[in-house]
């Protein structure tokens, strides 16, 4: 991997700090990025809503639905795409938990 790919990398987290079925907020490189844990699973997407740029931290997680606490938009967080409406999606960033539980996220 070049240098420049390993400084999109930032630890943000560390996983035991984000149980399952929980979210958090943090700032990547200047960036509000949502952290969801789906089953040990860490996915990683912009923390705003694609409607009216509500914080998505703000919302409901729900199983696998993340509901926007703005207007109510949902989400499916397994792919990232619009439930309702169907036509929008949520912005996806790459992440990865390391061998010690350290969580990072890559936005550039």
């Amino acid at each position: 991997m070049s240098e420049t790919l390993a400084q999109q990398w930032h630890t943000v987290f560390h996983f035991d700090d984000l149980w399952e079925g929980e979210m958090e907020s943090v700032e990547v490189d200047g960036k509000s990025v949502l952290l969801i844990n789906l089953d040990g699973e860490v996915l990683a997407y912009r923390n705003r809503c694609p409607h009216q740029d509500w914080p998505l931290n703000d919302g409901d997680l729900e199983d696998n639905k993340l509901t926007c606490a703005q207007h109510l938009w949902e989400f499916d967080v397994t792919t990232g795409k619009g439930i309702n409406p169907s036509t929008c999606a949520l912005l996806t960033y790459q992440c990865k938990v390391d061998g010690d539980g350290n969580i990072s996220v890559c936005v550039g």
